[in-house]
């Protein structure tokens, strides 16, 4: 079925009509479609689009606000839309769209050319790779700002053309150097053409059929992790700081170490200020990130030039606070800096007399896991420029706030032992390890020496999907883990709303191009960045459908905002005055003549250009026309969970689904001696 539902403008944010904010005077149309070919299991629960009830923007408010009680965000890393989910069917990828097949003609950067060292024109396609590749392991390419800018070449127009990832991809490794670096650019270059389907990630797959995928969601700031691990709780990455008191960070001095803080808005992966060298708290100090000595080899950077300035902009972790705010934040230690930027907005929080909500944000190897021995935290897994909420002085110098950051196990123990909160917004992330104890199903081939099997087992562990140093399989295995966990409590999986999603999408290829919003000090794109992967699993999501709504993390904070009834970040005070103040000659100088920094900031109220995810959930569930959705549709086994390759490597076969390439009958070509692992196994370059 491919009918397609266009239906009232997305939810404009409940709580922007609750605390009676004007809303916008007209908004986008959404559109929702069926996925093709609804399978006999999904069939009894299967609402075609097309007969949604009519229902009025403040009516879905208040039936999801009746409904849900628990959000919980697996937030992935580093893979674009099309790398995952590129032939899918049903959705807008490379071969195929909601209305059926499309010509290579029509797909923005799907032939890519560049000239090599040697004068020659070299042409890339998308293609793709499977576990006889090991596709489960792949090295990471460039997901620079610089580079990424360079991928999606944005021209005088503000149009991004999508068609320099393969160029970029050779010629920023300087193939010029060497034979061996001109032969590690062509594979770097392969490489992120190269996309996967359901035999390498059924899982994924798998929820997307039997819940709701989003086709259209863009990383927030076009940028590596570290803004967006900030933009899915801030809806920014620094802009309103930027805008209040400009781009230069501090130069700090503490003992032997000095350097520059890295200004905003942030742009790299600088580490958070907080359990840095510079940071000179002496009771419960935030921790570092993994240092020498880890299982994988992997490790975080602590240079004095990579530290963050510490951030003091609002966030969801702020508004959750309520009517409690002003009594939670009394406790911070260094207010006249932590507080600084939030000083209407504080008052504007507690005026609104709205309920304290909780919240945690559970990171692999924040805390003591379950590998840890002794009771000790090694912080082995820990990814420390990952942790959005460890950035804000607000949150990690107010010990009551801090509280709420807790390791991966934590998270398992708490549902466990019925110690979560009864309700609230709960994050979860992965790190350099897992916790399942999985090593990658990986095969000696011809690229992969038998000799080298070992090697990538070890420093590819990871379970939070980044290349380089995770396992795409063992990254399904701690989704399914969670998912489970949720699954398997009747009470909290009937008033829950999982959202999947990525941070951003480590430079891979992706063809469908990004609104530019906004642009940096630096004078290239930053806002926003490519198009990554977001599944929304509910009792009460659409089945069987795909969301084609616009938008980027802010979607994800809106619909936070609808369902505990918060204000919007953009609403407040401080955030409000400083988008104002960004729209004008000092900061549009940044952009093309004539383009306005309406958006240097955040932007989670509903307007033609972001929305939120109501669009994934199925009005007749909600008013209870249709019965919830099985939490049987959600889980995995355990046995097949931690079974690697997942289905012994048929994961197309054991879900029952079709990629759209091999419906058409598309003939893939893998280039001949393609090596998914350049950087980590040069040799068979």
């Amino acid at each position: 079925m491919k009918r397609k539902l266009k239906s009232c403008s997305a939810l404009a944010a409940a709580a922007v009509l609750a605390q009676a904010v004007a809303a916008p005077a007209a908004l986008a149309a959404s559109s929702v479609t069926a996925q093709p070919n609804v399978s006999t299991t999904l069939a009894p629960y299967f609402n075609d689009p097309a007969g949604d009830p009519k229902l009025s923007t403040l009516q879905m408010a208040k039936l999801l606000q009746k409904k849900v009680k628990y959000v919980f965000v697996i937030f992935n890393e580093n893979h674009s839309f099309d790398n995952e989910f590129g032939t899918f069917p049903g959705a807008r990828g490379l071969y195929a769209d909601e209305n059926g097949p499309v010509s290579s003609a029509n797909i923005p950067g799907f032939t890519q050319t560049y000239t090599d060292v040697n004068g020659n024109a070299v042409s890339v396609q998308p293609f793709r790779i499977g576990l006889a590749q090991n596709s489960t392991v792949v090295d990471s390419v460039d997901h620079s700002h610089t580079g990424l800018a360079t991928k999606m070449d944005v021209g005088s127009d503000g149009a991004a053309k999508m068609d320099k990832f393969a160029y970029r991809e050779y010629w920023g490794r300087t193939p010029a150097t060497s034979t061996a670096a001109a032969a590690k650019a062509t594979q770097y270059s392969r490489l992120v053409m190269s996309h996967v389907d359901c035999d390498t990630i059924p899982f994924f797959w798998k929820w997307a059929s039997n819940f709701t995928v989003f086709d259209n969601i863009f990383a927030t700031e076009d940028t590596p992790s570290t803004p967006n691990a900030v933009a899915v709780i801030a809806g920014q990455a620094g802009e309103t700081q930027w805008v209040k008191h400009g781009s230069t960070g501090a130069t700090v001095t503490v003992g032997s170490n000095t350097g520059t803080l890295a200004g905003v808005p942030l742009v790299n992966d600088p580490q958070p200020f907080w359990g840095s060298q510079f940071d000179t708290t002496t009771t419960n100090k935030q921790p570092m990130g993994a240092q020498s000595g880890t299982p994988t080899g992997n490790t975080e950077g602590y240079g004095n030039s990579n530290i963050a300035s510490n951030l003091t902009f609002a966030s969801v972790p702020l508004t959750l606070q309520g009517r409690n705010i002003k009594s939670v934040l009394a406790g911070n230690k260094n207010p006249s800096q932590d507080l600084a930027d939030i000083q209407q907005d504080i008052p504007y929080i507690q005026s609104l007399n709205g309920a304290p909500v909780s919240w945690r944000w559970y990171q692999e190897g924040y805390g003591v896991e379950a590998t840890d021995t002794n009771g000790t935290a090694s912080h082995y897994g820990y990814v420390s420029h990952h942790n959005g909420a460890q950035y804000f002085g607000y949150i990690a110098n107010t010990p009551a706030v801090a509280a709420n950051l807790k390791s991966e196990t934590d998270f398992f123990t708490d549902i466990a032992n019925n110690k979560l909160p009864n309700g609230g917004v709960f994050y979860i992330r992965g790190g350099y390890l897992n916790q399942n104890g999985l090593k990658p199903p990986v095969t000696a081939n011809a690229v992969l020496p038998a000799a080298s099997v070992a090697m990538v087992q070890k420093v590819k562990q990871g379970d939070d999907d980044h290349p380089g140093y995770t396992d795409r399989q063992i990254s399904e295995a701690m989704m399914a883990s969670v998912i489970n966990a949720i699954a398997s409590n009747p009470t909290i999986w009937s008033q829950s709303a999982i959202v999947i999603t990525y941070d951003e999408s480590d430079g891979f290829y992706d063809h469908v191009p990004p609104r530019i919003l906004s642009y940096g000090p630096d004078g290239l794109p930053l806002s926003r960045g490519v198009r990554v992967p977001l599944l929304l699993i509910s009792p009460y999501s659409r089945t069987h459908a795909v969301s084609h709504v616009e938008g980027d993390h802010n979607a994800v904070i809106q619909t936070i905002n609808t369902i505990f009834g918060l204000p919007p970040l953009a609403s407040l005070p401080d955030e409000a005055q400083a988008l104002a103040a960004g729209n004008s000659q000092a900061f549009n100088q940044f952009g093309p003549a004539g383009f306005q920094q309406k958006f240097l900031g955040p932007r989670d109220i509903n307007s033609s250009i972001t929305e939120s995810l109501l669009s994934g959930f199925d009005p007749k569930r909600l008013l209870g026309i249709s019965a919830p959705l099985p939490s049987s549709l959600a889980s995995i086994p355990a046995s097949t969970v931690t079974s690697l390759p997942h289905y012994a490597g048929a994961g197309c076969s054991a879900i029952g689904m079709t990629p759209t390439d091999q419906q058409q009958g598309i003939t893939n070509v893998i280039p001949s001696g393609f090596n998914p692992l350049p950087g980590t196994v040069s040799a068979s370059n």
